[in-house]
């Protein structure tokens, strides 16, 4: 770039600077372990556990919740997508999704559920008891 003779060039670096900071202030910060939660009909959920990072993060919000489900192969391998309803004592669905990850964490009214879950084509159903405040773990494998 050819410089032109007397010109301050500060103020232009520094207007170009601000413009950029700026504007990088208005892209949206998210990283893979940022955990969403979701409300469907006031049954509030977190699906992750990708990554350490994201275990760590669930692990940190878990006592917000009180029933976590774990979807893994007998193998030990952890499973994402896999499709969730989780029905009442009286059979009525209460939640119908898919975990993106192997760790779902529920808060459900306490009671007995009956919970399905599909992966590859396979689905396999367990009931569960849920208490009001203490964090209860199932561990669900095919």
């Amino acid at each position: 770039m050819k410089q032109i003779p007397g010109m301050n060039y500060k103020p232009l670096a520094h207007c170009v600077a601000a413009t950029l900071l700026g504007l990088a202030s208005l892209a949206p910060v998210a990283s893979a372990d940022d955990a969403i939660f979701q409300s469907t009909s006031g049954i509030t959920y977190v699906s992750g556990g990708v990554g350490v990072e994201s275990i760590d993060k669930l692990t940190a919000i878990s006592r917000e919740f009180n029933l976590k489900l774990v979807f893994a192969l007998n193998s030990g391998d952890y499973l994402s997508n896999v499709k969730v309803v989780i029905a009442d004592a009286a059979g009525r669905p209460v939640l119908d999704t898919t975990a993106d990850g192997p760790w779902f964490l529920i808060k459900l009214p306490a009671g007995n559920y009956q919970i399905a879950r599909t992966f590859a084509g396979t689905t396999v159903t367990r009931r569960a008891a849920v208490g009001a405040v203490r964090l209860s773990t199932v561990d669900m494998r095919w």
